[in-house]
């Protein structure tokens, strides 16, 4: 009996013991809103976006405005403007035939962590820069690790400080047909895009020009790389000289056009407050 007692007393205080090691072990707890400083990517919608030079340009008419014979006030606007244009996401359609439309990118694509490869130094004298496999590379060198798998990247080249003056953010404030042979503005060089593809396993790809082709593109061969492989491109950044060169986050959520191949683009970065 005293052998069956002190059984029960070990068993019992065992059973204890688990418990409350259970109890005591950390909880994951997701990061709260509140722990991240938000940065606005976005340009504003207005007369003054940006678009292309072929390209229908934003426009807001106003429906109502004002007090009703009711007693309460109320506005409500129509607006219309073409897909690519302002702060917009290229669906991989716009260069792939059959390729997921706006309505249909995943959007693990578009939100997730992201990194920054900042060229402004090289494009701030040379408008018809392009963006190097050495750029990327530099980038892993300095941080000595490969860009990570499901990263989305962030070019930055200092051009969105021009806007919305198209003749320095475009290199023309002609529209028309015509003025395509005058834009200029750095893009990514079809090399390192297809380096991209081939080496490394990027989501989604954003730049602060109003295409991730250079200006002086004809062919657009670096869409054409990127959106047949289903990586969607956001274009017209802004603010990315407020974020660092990696440890960040992206929400990167366009309208949801059934059917279309791009959308306007409300984006934001969540860094880690200090």
């Amino acid at each position: 009996m005293k052998t069956l007692i002190l059984y029960l007393f070990f068993f019992l205080t065992l059973i204890s013991c688990t418990n409350k090691t259970e109890k005591e072990q950390p909880q994951t707890i997701p990061t709260k809103i509140s722990d991240k400083t938000i940065i606005d990517l976005s340009h504003s919608y207005s007369d003054k976006t940006v678009y292309w030079v072929t390209a229908k340009e934003f426009k807001l008419d106003t429906v109502f405005k004002g007090q009703t014979d009711k007693g309460y006030y109320y506005a409500a606007n129509n607006f219309s403007t073409a897909e690519h244009g302002g702060t917009h996401i290229d669906a991989p359609i716009h260069f792939a035939k059959n390729a997921q439309t706006v309505d249909q990118i995943p959007l693990e694509k578009l939100v997730g962590n992201a990194i920054k490869i900042d060229v402004s130094s090289k494009s701030s004298d040379d408008p018809d820069y392009l963006v190097s496999i050495e750029d990327f590379k530099n980038w892993e060198k300095n941080h000595g690790y490969k860009i990570p798998d499901g990263s989305i990247v962030l070019i930055e080249t200092g051009f969105s400080k021009y806007y919305p003056n198209k003749a320095k953010y475009l290199g023309t404030d002609e529209r028309g047909d015509h003025a395509v042979k005058l834009l200029h503005f750095p893009g990514l060089s079809p090399e390192a895009a297809t380096w991209l593809v081939e080496n490394r396993q990027i989501n989604s790809i954003g730049i602060d020009t109003p295409s991730i082709d250079y200006g002086q593109s004809e062919y657009f061969k670096s869409h054409v790389i990127l959106l047949e492989k289903n990586i969607p491109a956001f274009e017209n950044l802004t603010n990315l000289s407020m974020l660092p060169s990696n440890g960040f986050e992206i929400i990167a959520l366009p309208m949801k056009i059934e059917g279309g191949s791009g959308a306007p683009l409300r984006i934001i970065a969540l860094i880690n407050k200090v």
